[in-house]
């Protein structure tokens, strides 16, 4: 089994199987047609002890165990970069960075990769947190079904949210909310929207709105300003201990544990099956999957996500957010999010 963690989401009594159809390998290749494809079943690994170093006051594992662990093949090594291979899934990073990809998709660490002893470590946190949740989301403990779709346009009445050249944040948030509600309609879920017109929502309300319900997924939407940014990133909650990709470093508000990080497991799933979506819908560049600790996504105690679907600050990402074609393929990137991640969770509800 896994090194022993606060909320693993692997039960130690479940046979360590990777069955790689029914992972997050087959929601990204549903969504991207390239990523995780062609994927066979793989069989996790359960002997041998781990070896467990200390580093920073952090607990790390070798690369090369985890790779034995999900049969991953041969840790390879150039210069300072690794990866792990087997058929066309790669774990791929360098040492000294949060950079990570698996296959094609960039998630940014918890912590950088080290070097400890000639031996490249991943630190356990991004292991039990990270890996896990993405390579066996049908190993989270008492995932609970999807009926309901709670989504969050961000911004809106006297919060315009970032504006540009042609249009405010807060109205492209909302139309691409309202697209998505169709869809979700159309595909027999239930939707609840935090708003459904120009209004103001505080952060508090649209929390607790989403915390109404059960058996749901919260999904806010928002769109990026920052000088010439492109791209788009997903965000789920920091784990208890984690530094707020926010934060310009530590802080003792970190080690407090947040509503939201009882569904620690599933917010990691549902980021990287949202993530996915969007790079393949929105064809822009891959900022990545981050941790943050946003108030809607901390506050919220249902599977939560919070996406940014381009920089209106950007001239390029400007002219595609302000077309409908655009905010229709965000609309159906989300639909195709969901019901992948429900696939990779509980394949017998779908």
């Amino acid at each position: 089994m896994l090194p022993d963690m606060d909320s693993v989401s692997a039960s130690p009594h479940s046979p360590p199987f990777v069955n790689r159809r029914s992972a997050l390998g087959s929601v990204i290749a549903a969504a991207s047609g390239s990523l995780l494809a062609g994927l066979c079943p793989v069989r996790a690994s359960a002997e041998g002890p781990w070896t467990l170093f200390q580093y920073g006051g952090r607990d790390y594992l070798p690369l090369r165990q985890i790779g034995a662990f999900y049969k991953l093949g041969p840790l390879e090594r150039s210069l300072n970069q690794f990866s792990l291979r087997i058929g066309r899934t790669s774990l791929r990073g360098q040492s000294d960075s949060q950079d990570f990809f698996i296959s094609h998709l960039k998630f940014i660490l918890s912590y950088p990769i080290r070097e400890i002893f000639d031996e490249l470590c991943m630190s356990r946190m991004d292991l039990v947190k990270l890996i896990e949740p993405v390579l066996r989301p049908s190993k989270i403990a008492a995932a609970s079904r999807v009926e309901t779709i709670v989504l969050d346009p961000g911004h809106g009445g006297s919060d315009s949210g970032a504006c540009g050249r042609l249009g405010n944040e807060k109205d492209f948030t909302l139309d691409v909310a309202l697209r998505a509600q169709t869809s979700f309609l159309r595909a027999g879920y239930r939707v609840q929207m935090t708003r459904t017109r120009d209004e103001f929502v505080s952060l508090d309300e649209r929390a607790r709105f989403a915390n109404r319900f059960e058996s749901a997924l919260f999904i806010s939407i928002h769109f990026n300003s920052s000088g010439a940014g492109t791209g788009v990133e997903t965000f789920t909650l920091a784990p208890r201990g984690v530094p707020s990709m926010a934060a310009d470093g530590p802080l003792v508000t970190d080690l407090v544990a947040c509503p939201g990080n009882v569904r620690d497991a599933e917010n990691m799933a549902l980021a990287t099956a949202t993530h996915a979506s969007m790079l393949a819908h929105s064809q822009l560049p891959d900022r990545g999957i981050k941790r943050a600790r946003f108030f809607v996504i901390r506050e919220t105690v249902l599977p939560s996500v919070l996406l940014e679907g381009g920089f209106i600050s950007n001239p390029e990402d400007i002219r595609r957010i302000a077309t409908p074609q655009y905010r229709q393929a965000l609309a159906t990137g989300i639909l195709e999010a969901v019901q992948n991640y429900r696939r990779a969770l509980t394949p017998e509800s779908v």
